[in-house]
């Protein structure tokens, strides 16, 4: 039946179908087979809260497994909520800890961040009076068994048909085309053809978090997840080198390992792809990549063309980039039991899981992160509501939760169009269900027939029509729901209207007073920040070039763990920013923020090859001419960012304001100074590429 529907419709079927079983089932087993309306209460909304107001994304079986750790957390917040309500003050503080602490758990991914709502309302259905600790047993056996009969629906009743790519067939894929383009390039005729050009572009852009579902994203902070996405960053690099690489020189003095060294990349890559798939082999390809590398890096050239040692510096980045990909491959697949684990560049391969949140937590623990920015304002606002709930003894005073959970947005023009629509709906919602309890009385049998599938329609039309019917159709199932549980008169409707007009209040007043902008200020900020973060590690890298290179025990380059952590700002704020409604004409929505933060990726993976190279070696320092040139190009290419960081950041003097800019204007990267060494023009590569940022954020490159 629903492979005859409009796709988004059969799948918002299916959804509704296994949450009306679910809720349905667990309502009417405890209600009218063992006389238990607190354990029916619990059941219905302990399933309608982890399907209908969670978002955890993925198929049905996915969530399923997500479900399954969320039920202790279920207990734990009902338990905290029955005994805490027996006071005002203790239920309120313990909605301002339990609201921020669920919210911030977005930091995980986004199987948390969806879970989280569903879990506040595990906190907030509980706490509120009466106060009957006795109760419980009850309320916790509801919730488990409503709970695990979503469970059993969502593993399966009517499966998803349509299945998402994994991200690691998506970067096998890419390895697959890395490889493919490092045999054309290192056998004759030594080109790419388009075909190959286009498959590369193809396979990189689809590594990009904007066009990966968002359950197969790899944003959780274990040490596979993270090394998952170090092997999409890594293959979206190779590819960009691959496909950038300068022409070969017929110049003799370039030597003959350059072929070499691409045909390795490409067994490599092919390995790291068939690692991926699960074909697990031993690391010989990327041992002989290794090999291939040095022979090349430590060819003798001071007499060769400029051309050939910009080929030569281009070629080993590639092989850095083959090598960080295998390397980030198999710790993806392995964890920590990986041996490919470098102290620098993959710092988390060897940390357990507890660290590693904690690393998650405590760096967005801040008010520049747009995390801690969202669980501040939930946590403000849910107490809030909360107190005056309890203050004004509410009837149904959950309800006003409930709506200023639901409601409040990151924006406060968001959550303004949002509680617009709300209230349209819920005066609808509460005019019908006004209507049908007067018409109908206290006759429960024909609230019973109705609910299951007004439900149905509810749960089907919510999510495809937006927050006006959601509304509309969720204020009449809760009125068929409290209908059957005591005898209700049409002021119940009265009672839900009233309840929803004040959660909705207490929603966009929050949503005014903090961070009202949500990420449209925050991203512009953060990336600002990260392309100061990033002059800095430009500056310090040529200048430590200049003199020489790495010094051991230098692991990662200079400013590393700051850029880093700026770049995470960033990228979590651009996340949000892309989810949120753009201002009228505003002018950042033609800016190309995805090229900043490749902008930063590039700085500190660039940083990293040229200072902390696969085998660290100090190389002696430049002579004065190349030091002069690598020193003076590396400032001006700083110097772009910070202008375009002047103009981003929105506490500036003048931000917003267009920056005309282009390379002739900062560096010359033509003029090449006599007897350049190879690190010279390794430099001078990864310069330029930077250069080519810098001018697409500010708008030179349409």
């Amino acid at each position: 039946m629903t492979a005859r529907l409009p796709p988004v419709y059969a799948a918002a079927v299916r959804r509704s179908v296994r949450v009306t079983l679910a809720a349905a089932a667990g309502f009417y087993l405890f209600l009218y087979g063992f006389d238990s309306p607190v354990a029916a209460t619990y059941a219905l909304f302990a399933a309608v809260a982890m399907a209908g107001l969670s978002h955890i994304p993925g198929t049905g079986r996915q969530r399923a497994a997500t479900l399954v750790p969320v039920v202790p957390a279920c207990w734990v917040l009902i338990t905290i909520g029955t005994f805490l309500s027996v006071r005002t003050w203790s239920a309120v503080l313990g909605m301002l800890v339990v609201g921020f602490t669920l919210a911030f758990m977005a930091v995980g991914g986004p199987r948390p961040a969806g879970a989280a709502p569903g879990l506040q309302l595990m906190y907030i259905l509980p706490s509120f009076p009466p106060y009957v600790p006795e109760s419980l047993g009850e309320r916790l056996l509801g919730a488990t068994v409503g709970l695990a009969l979503l469970i059993l629906a969502e593993a399966f009743v009517l499966p998803d048909r349509a299945r998402t790519v994994p991200y690691r067939e998506l970067a096998a894929r890419a390895a697959d085309s890395a490889g493919r383009c490092a045999d054309a390039l290192g056998s004759a005729p030594y080109t790419l053809g388009d075909t190959a050009l286009r498959a590369a572009r193809e396979f990189g852009g689809g590594l990009r978090s904007s066009r990966v579902p968002e359950a197969e994203r790899p944003a959780g902070p274990s040490v596979r997840a993270r090394g998952l996405a170090h092997t999409g960053l890594a293959a979206r690099t190779l590819l960009g080198r691959l496909t950038s690489l300068p022409p070969l020189s017929g110049d003799p003095s370039a030597g003959r390992a350059g072929p070499e060294v691409l045909l390795a990349v490409r067994d490599a890559s092919l390995e790291t792809a068939s690692r991926l798939r699960g074909r697990e082999n031993a690391v010989a390809a990327r041992s002989r990549l290794r090999k291939a590398r040095q022979a090349l890096a430590s060819e003798p050239g001071p007499d060769a063309a400029p051309a050939a040692l910009r080929r030569q510096a281009a070629v080993l980045e590639v092989a850095d980039a083959a090598l960080a990909m295998s390397a980030a491959a198999e710790i993806a697949v392995r964890g920590r039991a990986a041996s490919a684990a470098a102290p620098g560049r993959f710092w988390y391969a060897r940390m357990r899981a507890p660290r590693l949140w904690w690393r998650r937590l405590s760096g967005h623990a801040g008010q520049r992160s747009v995390f801690f920015q969202n669980a501040v304002r939930i946590a403000l606002a849910l107490a809030a509501a909360r107190t005056i709930a309890g203050l004004d003894t509410l009837p149904h005073g959950f309800w006003m939760l409930l709506a200023t959970l639901t409601l409040t947005r990151t924006t406060a023009r968001q959550t303004r169009s949002t509680v617009r629509a709300a209230l349209t709906g819920t005066l609808v919602g509460a005019l019908v269900v006004a209507a049908l309890l007067a018409l109908v009385g206290t006759d429960t049998t024909v609230y019973a027939a109705a609910l299951p599938p007004l439900m149905l329609i509810a749960f089907t039309l919510g999510p495809v029509k937006g927050i006006g019917w959601a509304q509309a159709m969720f204020t009449m199932v809760v009125a068929l729901v409290f209908a059957q549980l005591a005898p209700a008169t049409w002021q119940l409707a009265e009672f839900r209207l009233l309840d929803v007009v004040a959660g909705s209040a207490v929603g966009a007043v929050f949503g005014l007073l903090a961070w009202p902008r949500g990420a449209h200020d925050e991203l512009r900020r953060a990336v600002a920040t990260m392309l100061r973060s990033a002059a800095e590690t430009v500056v310090a890298t040529t200048a430590q070039l200049a003199a020489g290179g790495a010094r051991a025990p230098v692991v990662t380059a200079p400013g590393h763990r700051s850029l880093q952590h700026a770049l995470i700002m960033a990228e979590s704020a651009y996340a949000q920013y892309r989810g949120e409604p753009k201002e009228p004409a505003a002018p950042e929505d033609a800016r190309d923020w995805q090229a900043a933060l490749m902008s930063g990726h590039h700085t500190l993976w660039g940083a990293d090859r040229l200072l902390v190279p696969p085998e660290t070696a100090v190389a002696p320092p430049l002579d004065r001419e190349p030091a002069e040139a690598v020193t003076r190009i590396g400032d001006r290419v700083a110097a772009g960012m910070l202008l375009v960081s002047a103009r981003l950041d929105p506490s500036g003097d003048t931000p917003g304001r267009p920056v005309a800019l282009g390379t002739r204007d900062f560096a010359d990267f033509s003029a090449e100074p006599p007897g350049a060494p190879r690190p010279y023009y390794a430099a001078a590569e990864w310069l330029e590429s930077l250069m080519t940022d810098v001018e697409r954020i500010a708008g030179a490159h349409k």
